[in-house]
């Protein structure tokens, strides 16, 4: 899978010619008229490879369009053309962030290699869901990032799968043929963890009855994942260090060191600079692992992940109990978009598996999800102010009270979409696939 190109000019025919051209040399192409709609799409969630536009266009010419591009999506390569270049303006474009300044006219294969050498990876990855645009962009700037090899700090709550993550940038990196290796620092006691990271020589003590291959070694050549690191004790933080920046390692009893070759990801659910301001987390070794960081959002966060992420596990679940794919009702879905997900992606793993359990055929609804009653109605509450506290409303449908909210809000942003999906927290996609629900379940052309 290749991301599309962007291509942005408003010159019908060479707009035409550009996609021709592209499409001819194997890459998928996206269109925008000009630097406002551009951005539309890109704001929509549409994922690309590289943005191939003209400089003189109006009202945004492309010059504004890589301003807006670099301060919104830093990631994304801009190439810029333009039949009035002059020396001045292309050193002010590649300063401003363009990877290229491509004067016009070019040949058709000039623009293949240009746009050969600065495409970003695509990806099908199957590990992966990402329907939500903030996941989009995230593991858009990983696959950037996956083809360094810079130590990457991934951050996050509990639960939302940044050991997933972590193999997501081995699987897109170089490396991706050598090993991956992980180790929980928070599960391995502390006596151990030295032998067990670093290794050690028979009879280095008690109880080392022969030689052992620390993790270092075993990931030698390919990727090393400390989960958790800022559970490892202070003492051991500096041999970390030490190892990080010599790339050798000494076994535990042992007089010479071996070199290793790997690249390093760590994984925490804390706040890092908080455990090294408090003095448990040494900030050497935070800068070391840190050069590179990524925060993976909480499943609340990245709510158009919450349906797919369920279906897949409800898929994966029923392959290995041999049995038909259960579907989710409207009151199921419902359910799971407004639960709060304290526990992310675990605990959603956690209630699929219970309504797999409870669902006696093969449609689950919200009665077999079995969700906590509190969480559920304070999410209900929260996501339904209009309802006064001293109203005697009863809860018995979520999905006709989010109709009514998200209808109310609407009206209230005076049919504006872009606003109304502002206030009610959720991308202008979501907003237009369920007003189309509510028109095809009403009629109401009107919606």
């Amino acid at each position: 899978m290749t991301l599309p190109i962007l291509i942005v000019e408003d010159d019908d025919a060479l707009r035409e010619a550009l996609v021709d051209t592209l499409e001819l040399g194997g890459h998928a192409t996206v269109t925008a008229i000009d630097g406002e709609s551009a951005l539309a799409l890109l704001e929509a969630g549409q994922r690309v490879g590289l943005v191939l536009s003209d400089v003189q266009m109006h009202p945004m010419d492309g010059e504004t369009l890589l301003q807006e591009i670099k301060q919104r999506y830093p990631w994304v390569p801009v190439i810029l053309m333009t039949a009035y270049g002059v020396i001045e303006k292309a050193v002010s474009a590649l300063h401003a962030g363009a990877c290229h300044y491509l004067p016009k006219p070019f040949e058709p294969d000039q623009l293949l290699q240009e746009v050969a050498k600065y495409m970003l990876p695509g990806s099908d990855d199957e590990h992966v869901i990402a329907e939500d645009p903030s996941m989009r962009r995230l593991l858009d700037v990983a696959r950037r990032v996956a083809q360094s090899d810079a130590s990457v700090l991934i951050t996050g709550e509990s639960g939302t799968g940044k050991e997933v993550l972590a193999r997501f940038l081995h699987r897109n990196s170089a490396r991706a043929g050598k090993a991956f290796v992980a180790i929980n620092c928070a599960a391995i006691p502390e006596q151990l963890l030295e032998s067990t990271l670093f290794g050690h020589e028979k009879g280095a003590f008690t109880g080392a009855a022969g030689q052992h291959i620390g993790k270092f070694e075993q990931a030698h050549g390919g990727t090393l994942l400390l989960d958790e690191v800022t559970e490892m004790p202070l003492g051991l933080q500096a041999k970390l260090l030490r190892v990080l920046q010599e790339r050798e390692v000494e076994r535990v009893g042992a007089t010479k060191t071996i070199p290793v070759d790997l690249r390093v990801l760590a994984t925490s659910n804390r706040d890092v600079a908080e455990e090294v301001a408090a003095g448990r987390f040494r900030e050497d070794l935070y800068y070391r692992l840190n050069v590179f960081p990524l925060h993976l959002p909480a499943l609340r966060e990245r709510a158009e992940d919450i349906l797919p992420i369920a279906r897949a596990m409800l898929a994966r679940h029923a392959a290995q109990q041999k049995r038909r794919v259960p579907a989710l009702s409207d009151t199921a879905m419902a359910a799971l978009l407004a639960h709060p997900w304290e526990g992310n992606i675990r605990e959603l793993d956690n209630l699929i598996q219970r309504a797999m359990i409870l669902a006696p055929g093969d449609m689950i609804g919200a009665e077999h999800l079995y969700l906590p009653q509190a969480p559920a109605k304070a999410a209900v509450a929260a996501m339904v102010p209009s309802v006064a506290a001293d109203e005697p409303a009863v809860v018995t449908d979520i999905k006709l009270l989010e109709k009514k909210h998200i209808l109310e809000t609407l009206k209230a942003a005076g049919g504006v979409r872009k606003l109304a999906a502002e206030k009610l927290n959720m991308s202008e996609r979501t907003l237009r696939y369920k007003l189309q629900q509510y028109r095809e379940e009403d009629g109401d052309l009107s919606i």
